[in-house]
């Protein structure tokens, strides 16, 4: 899991919007990364699916993990995606090129 970690720290949270321009996480402890929180299931369904197209990811991605956000309504709208305010949506393409390269045996 480390080397996943290390890689994602380094591709995605080094240009996220909510992090300084060291790659620093600024989100309150109130608040929680989506991508660092569903790292685990992301990388299961990254290994799951063998595929170039992102889409295929991305629908297991709702089915499995943004069913359960609180930030999704009853009727399945999430105003964090609305927004263009969901790190695992708005990195989702670089997250899943990210894990691929680590399991070639690239840094990253």
């Amino acid at each position: 899991m480390d080397k996943y970690i290390k890689a994602i720290k380094q591709n995605v949270c080094s240009i996220c919007v909510d992090s300084t321009d060291r790659g620093n996480c600024t989100l309150s402890k109130h608040e929680t990364c989506a991508v660092e929180f569903y790292l685990p299931v992301i990388i299961d369904i990254v290994h799951s699916i063998d595929s170039e197209n992102i889409t295929e990811y991305h629908s297991r991605v709702k089915q499995e993990i943004c069913i359960n956000c609180r930030a999704q309504d009853d009727e399945g709208k999430c105003y964090l995606h609305e927004e263009a305010n969901c790190s695992l949506d708005r990195y989702f393409p670089l997250i899943v090129e990210t894990i691929k390269k680590v399991d070639r045996g690239l840094s990253g």
